[in-house]
């Protein structure tokens, strides 16, 4: 019962993640496809380069949403069907590695989504809300300092389970810091593998800044 409880959490979070807001509102506003244009991604950075602030900021929001939802979903149903504190940590992490694969291979969008940067952050607001303001931290100054928003992402990545260690093994000492650590490490692995192209172009040198013009 439990393991159709858990199967049911991660597919649910999973076609919810495959509703790729970058893509919805790219629509709304330019009425064509984001995979189109720029880099190509399907998140909001593609997006605030492409169509404009208010279609990123909307895009920012729903996919965080995306994250939110998703282990709110699998909390409030373990809390209340199945009460168990190890069974309900799991479920929300299968619910974050949901909305997270959806995000990344949308089941309605031919499996071409974002890097999941947002919805990871999202998930992560609900999961661990003060390792999110350490990452949120992360990922501004590595951006204030280089203005390369691909950088912050990639860090705060690395940074996701060496706060979650941190914080669980001294601060809140709790018997399940080694699981969350695993999940927070195969999150944080996933986002930094989606970002292979960005560290490629860091590595070169070509990498565009944020409001960095493209070279013709």
């Amino acid at each position: 019962m439990i393991a159709l409880f858990l199967a049911g959490i991660a597919i649910l979070s999973y076609l919810f993640g495959s509703v790729n807001f970058a893509i919805v509102w790219t629509r709304v506003f330019l009425h064509d496809d984001i995979r189109k244009y720029g880099s190509g991604n399907a998140g909001m950075t593609n997006v605030l380069r492409t169509v404009g602030k208010g279609a990123a900021a909307l895009t920012l929001l729903g996919d965080i949403a995306k994250g939110v939802l998703s282990v709110l979903v699998a909390q409030l149903v373990f809390t209340l069907l199945i009460p168990d504190p190890f069974f309900c940590v799991l479920a929300k992490y299968l619910a974050a590695f949901g909305a997270l694969m959806g995000h990344l291979f949308p089941l309605y969008y031919g499996f071409k989504g974002g890097k999941g940067v947002a919805v990871s952050a999202g998930a992560m607001l609900m999961l661990a809300p003060w390792v999110f303001l350490c990452c949120l931290g992360v990922f501004l100054l590595a951006v204030v300092l280089t203005r390369y928003v691909s950088l912050g992402s990639i860090l705060s990545a690395v940074a996701y389970p060496v706060f979650i260690f941190l914080f669980g093994f001294f601060w809140t000492p709790h018997p399940y810091w080694v699981l969350e650590t695993a999940c927070a490490a195969v999150l944080g692995i996933i986002v930094i593998a989606m970002h292979h192209e960005n560290i490629g172009r860091l590595i070169h040198g070509t990498e565009r800044k944020i409001g960095e013009k493209k070279e013709k």
